[in-house]
């Protein structure tokens, strides 16, 4: 049971992750914030390196992490802008998706190939996202499939789905060529210095905005920090698999986030959505 335990406090501080981003977002820059979720996150990942031993580099580790870190800045950037611009518990079950666009990549990158219960889970996927904009069916039977590819912040949030599925895969050999912790750690502090330059260029006011915002960023750090640590240390009593569908739970906890802090509307049938994708992901993950 103690793996379970830690993976849905994973689930909870990723929930959490994003509640504080979106609270972030309301007056801060989303490149600042961006750079913040990976960096803020260094001071409580950094001292693991006195417990753990720095592990033997495969061949494969610095390629994973230079393309994995480039596409995780940008997935950060555009999840930052996502949930900015859209509703968090529109946008963020979307996330849900990133297990279909693997069963495209994963064959490809590593081998991986789905079985009847990924094609069962794809399916469910997709259900959900049409339950997730079930209001918009006045305009019409396709438009809530619309409504994802028209709307920024869910199409933002596709796009980042998209571009998990390939770095997620990236995360996956670099994890085979050192170790998990060190790998999340290696991880974290390469996505930050990569995010340094595009928050300065795209953002030229930062430098003089982060002291004013200090204590807003924190938050955003712990929760990404403690996401990482809960993750693997689930990871080490038990199958991935198992942790990352319990994972994925978070996007059921964004949309009640959305509807008791944010008060989102339209809550029964993004709930509803969001469960019946979780569903899908499950089947992806644990089968």
């Amino acid at each position: 049971m103690t793996w379970f335990i830690l993976s849905v406090l994973t689930a909870f501080c990723e929930s959490l992750k994003d509640v504080f981003s979106k609270k972030g977002l309301a007056d801060i820059d989303e490149y600042v914030i961006a750079w913040a979720l990976r960096f803020f996150a260094l001071p409580f990942l950094l001292p693991i390196l006195f417990f753990i031993k720095i592990p033997p580099l495969g061949q494969g580790f610095w390629i994973a992490l230079f393309l994995g870190a480039g596409l995780n800045a940008v997935c950060t950037i555009l999840y930052m802008k996502a949930i900015k611009q859209s509703a968090l518990s529109l946008t963020v079950p979307l996330v849900a998706l990133t297990p279909m666009f693997l069963l495209l990549t994963s064959p490809f990158m590593i081998g991986e190939f789905p079985d009847l219960s990924g094609v069962i889970g794809i399916v469910l996927i997709v259900i959900g996202s049409y339950v997730l904009n079930f209001n918009a069916t006045a305009r019409g039977y396709f438009a809530p499939f619309q409504a994802l590819l028209q709307e920024p912040g869910p199409r933002l949030m596709l796009i980042t789905a998209f571009l998990w599925s390939i770095s997620s895969n990236c995360d996956k050999i670099g994890i085979q060529n050192s170790s998990p912790l060190f790998w999340s750690l290696a991880a974290t502090s390469c996505m930050a210095v990569v995010l340094i330059p595009i928050m300065l260029y795209k953002s030229p006011r930062a430098l003089q905005q982060i002291p004013t915002v200090f204590k807003k960023l924190i938050p955003i750090g712990f929760f990404s920090a403690l996401t990482v640590i809960f993750q693997m240390l689930a990871v080490s009593l038990t199958l991935v698999a198992h942790v990352i569908a319990i994972k994925r739970t978070s996007t059921v906890i964004s949309v009640l986030w959305g509807f008791l802090i944010f008060k989102e509307t339209g809550f029964k049938e993004r709930l509803v959505g969001a469960s019946i994708m979780v569903v899908g992901a499950l089947l992806i993950s644990l089968f």
